[in-house]
């Protein structure tokens, strides 16, 4: 499976931005979907999964009630959209795929991802 993400860019406070993983190669129903952000200076975490094959989703509290995960089989696609972003939400988002198999519990250990894409970077200012 190979990861394309886009749609970053640079937003005030308070705006809404959305962004893409395009996949191509496997079956993407068998994957769960994790976005992830790295900050400047801090580590790299989940923002939010979903599973493919139910759409069954998670949000980090950072994200919950502002940002929203779609998934789209026959497209092979991922949306998250992000609103009522902060300045705190600056930073690459990354895309990556994880297979079901490896279990829902997993979703939050980086290692565990079997394909990623490449970071898009999200400014907000204030």
């Amino acid at each position: 499976v190979q990861l394309q993400a886009s749609g970053g860019g640079t937003v005030q406070a308070g705006a809404s931005l959305g962004l893409s993983c395009a996949a191509s190669g496997r079956t993407f129903s068998r994957y769960t979907v994790g976005w992830f952000r790295q900050a400047p200076g801090k580590e790299r975490d989940l923002v939010a999964a979903i599973r493919l094959r139910d759409m069954l989703t998670y949000y980090a509290d950072s994200a919950k009630g502002r940002f929203t995960l779609s998934g789209d089989n026959a497209k092979a696609s991922v949306s998250l959209q992000l609103s009522s972003l902060k300045p705190e939400d600056t930073a690459v988002y990354y895309c990556a795929a994880i297979e079901d198999r490896k279990g829902w519990s997993r979703i939050s250990d980086q290692d565990s991802y079997n394909y990623w894409g490449q970071g898009t970077l999200v400014t907000v200012s204030s």
